[in-house]
């Protein structure tokens, strides 16, 4: 038996951020899933949404944020920022300017999913119980050892870009799984702190300090 937001029963739903700027609607969206069992964080734009520590894993996102509402790129940037921070986040975009090049460049990016204005709030919630239940299963994928990476790569930059790009991908989700502990993220990947070092140098990937 699953629970109304679709994770099996007695496992709590991820925390979820909502990111819109319309503060009314903001709050409608806040008050409607928390009614479904999630505990919300709200923010009204970037920088508000990188606030929050730690991270929530679960985020929805309008793309239209200030200061540049009636553009896409502050929504963009922080879909860049969220899953550098924490790559198995999954994101939702709402979007309603140029629909369908907007909803590809933040699939492109690394959305989960995207919904298209004027949505309905049944096709909201869907759209979070789907991500919620994917999320929750990587989680397990992860307890066993085991990741999924996505990627999105240009096929005329060659394999060994593609091998970079998950090899970047697979320590950023190993340190996050880890929360920043370098000793279980080497373990984690079968080889010794060292080395693991030597691809934080190499990726740019800073240490998070306590």
């Amino acid at each position: 038996m699953t629970s109304k937001h679709s994770l099996p029963c007695g496992v709590p739903p991820p925390t979820l951020l909502i990111v819109e700027d319309d503060k009314a609607l903001a709050a409608y969206l806040s008050c409607a899933m928390q009614d479904e069992g999630y505990h919300v964080n709200c923010a009204h734009s970037r920088a508000m949404a990188l606030d929050f520590k730690p991270q929530p894993l679960l985020a929805l996102i309008d793309l239209g944020l200030p200061p540049s509402e009636n553009q896409i790129s502050e929504g963009l940037f922080l879909i860049d920022a969220l899953l550098s921070c924490e790559p198995h986040c999954k994101i939702i975009v709402i979007t309603g300017q140029d629909e369908e090049s907007s909803a590809f460049e933040a699939v492109r990016r690394g959305a989960f999913d995207f919904i298209s204005k004027p949505a309905s709030m049944e096709d909201i919630k869907a759209a979070i119980r789907r991500a919620s239940l994917f999320l929750h299963h990587e989680e397990h994928l992860s307890a066993t050892g085991e990741a999924r990476l996505h990627l999105t790569v240009t096929l005329a930059d060659g394999p060994r870009n593609t091998a970079d790009a998950a090899e970047e991908q697979m320590v950023r989700g190993a340190l996050a799984d880890t929360h920043g502990n370098i000793g279980e993220a080497a373990e984690r990947m079968g080889m010794v702190r060292e080395h693991l070092y030597y691809y934080l140098k190499k990726y740019g990937i800073p240490l998070k300090r306590a």
